[in-house]
């Protein structure tokens, strides 16, 4: 657990983090400081799986994460964190299930701050802010989560792979079979859809 000066150190971040959406006083603070936890996680180790208690959000320090599922025997990415983001499991908010169908994994070396949901919900009921940045928070992830949600609904594969060139996604960082998966489409249609438009580009600059 963090206690000690040294260990809220790495908690800065996170602090910087909540404070994009709302001051912070410093019982707020100490409370966060006495019930995170640092957690150090290896590539491809999974930081979630379904047979894992879901009792916890995470907040990326380093690293990148990808959150995925199981459908007759495939993996299906459903979303990618990077630095300085906040990643939990699927979880509905009146199901008392303590599990999640998500798997969170780790596609490179990770840093990450896990915040217990009992944390999240003590500070809820017993300090103002909480439910501000937690309000601001669940608002830019409803926005991410529409996103998600319209590109897997574009008809073409280069229509989908299009639309996530235009966006935040730092797709040199995730592993090609993922990102192929997570735009609905075989990791041989990705590759000729890559060549197709990196042609493109230089016959346009030609």
């Amino acid at each position: 657990m963090i206690t000690t000066s040294e260990s809220r150190e790495f908690l800065q971040p996170f602090f910087s983090y909540l404070k994009e959406f709302n001051p912070l006083s410093r019982d707020f603070i100490s409370q966060l400081e006495r019930g995170c936890q640092l957690l150090q996680i290896r590539k491809s180790k999974y930081i979630l799986s379904p047979i894992d208690t879901n009792n916890a959000m995470y907040f990326l320090l380093n690293g990148s994460v990808r959150g995925f599922i199981k459908e007759q025997g495939k993996d299906i990415s459903t979303r990618f964190a990077f630095e300085n983001e906040l990643i939990e499991a699927i979880k509905h908010p009146m199901d008392q299930s303590h599990y999640s169908v998500e798997y969170l994994q780790a596609i490179e070396d990770c840093q990450l701050i896990r915040i217990p949901y009992q944390l999240s919900d003590f500070l809820y009921s017993s300090y103002p802010e909480a439910n501000l940045i937690g309000r601001k928070i669940l608002q830019k992830q409803y926005h991410d989560a529409a996103e998600r949600s319209m590109l897997a609904r574009i008809p073409t594969a280069i229509g989908r792979y299009a639309k996530i060139e235009k966006t935040k996604l730092d797709s040199l960082r995730v592993p090609q079979r993922y990102l192929a998966s997570y735009l609905g489409m075989r990791l041989e249609t990705l590759s000729r859809i890559k060549n197709k438009c990196t042609d493109l580009k230089i016959s346009n600059t030609a």
